[in-house]
């Protein structure tokens, strides 16, 4: 997930709705994209409990050592991201958002069936997903362009441009929920029986 993360920001055409507000942190507290994300997360735990309250699992509150790993690897594949050229051709920067929006749904498709420990990001769609009985990828749709709005307004009013936000911001806003959608439509069952396990995981359980 977090090279598709690079991936987005290398294609310059506006980084990933689940990093966008930590990279509008960046941009206006001047604090490193890693260590903003690590903050962000924290704040989307604390909204977990808001949400679910007694149902909230003491387990997810390993969702802080997941989140301060997570932002480590984002500052090491940012750092990776430099080795590439950056591109100018409009084409090859829409192939990076392409291959970035591939990646992040991949992450999400292969770690949150495993029912450990999710990011705080899927942890509270899962939440909203849970509470409202809608199924993960059409909440994840509307959670990440809720953060793209957040961002782009924040940008607007502190540093008077869209910051963070970009045309490939708002692509991937719609397209990550649909790819994720479409992956688990085609190896979901492959994925249950890799877990050998007869349950399903909460955005698996409704209509798509």
């Amino acid at each position: 997930m977090t090279i598709g993360i690079g991936f987005s920001l290398k294609s310059n055409l506006g980084v990933s709705p689940v990093s966008s507000i930590p990279y509008t942190i960046t941009l206006i507290a001047g604090i490193e994209m890693g260590k903003a994300t690590i903050l962000f997360h924290i704040m989307l735990i604390l909204i977990q409990i808001a949400i679910l309250r007694k149902d909230f699992k003491m387990k997810n509150m390993l969702q802080l050592v997941v989140a301060v790993v997570f932002g480590y690897f984002t500052t090491f594949s940012n750092y990776l991201m430099t080795f590439l050229p950056t591109p100018e051709n409009y084409i090859i920067r829409l192939l990076l958002l392409l291959v970035s929006i591939i990646f992040i749904a991949i992450g999400i498709f292969l770690y949150l069936p495993s029912d450990m420990v999710p990011l705080a990001v899927e942890g509270v769609i899962q939440a909203v997903s849970k509470k409202t009985g809608i199924a993960f990828p059409k909440v994840k749709v509307v959670f990440d362009t809720s953060m793209v709005l957040i961002s782009g307004i924040t940008c607007l009013f502190v540093l008077h441009g869209l910051g963070s936000v970009g045309a490939g911001t708002i692509i991937s806003a719609v397209l990550v929920g649909i790819v994720l959608s479409f992956i688990m439509k085609l190896f979901k069952d492959k994925l249950d029986e890799f877990f050998n396990d007869d349950s399903e995981v909460i955005f698996y359980k409704s209509e798509m």
